[in-house]
């Protein structure tokens, strides 16, 4: 049995990822267009936007800002040793650690 297409809007994807972001503690991570990837750090109000094959714009960071209801950002860029990522926190945004997942806890 073949079960139907869900759509679901890319505002309640962003939102939905960075209720859980901020509520579990860890990073979650969507593929939100061709080649254009998010990862919203613990808490909510950061993220890191990022293209496999290229640099995202910074027009798309400004938009999901915008949509996640962030105040203020300041928006930078993160040389990783692969990847160039246009980074997005919110005025004065704290740190949040991440929280182990079931298999990085210790028995």
């Amino acid at each position: 049995m073949s079960h139907p297409t869900v759509t679901v809007k890319i505002r309640e994807a962003l939102t939905y990822a960075q209720g859980r972001a901020a509520t579990l503690g860890r990073t979650q991570q969507l593929e939100i267009g061709t080649d254009l990837f998010i990862r919203i750090a613990p808490g909510g109000r950061r993220f890191l936007l990022f293209s496999l094959d290229g640099e995202p714009e910074r027009s798309a960071a400004e938009a999901i800002a915008a949509a996640l209801g962030l105040k203020r950002p300041e928006y930078g860029w993160h040389q990783g040793e692969t990847l160039r990522s246009l980074t997005v926190i919110e005025e004065g945004a704290q740190i949040v650690a991440e929280t182990p997942g079931p298999a990085d806890r210790e028995d």
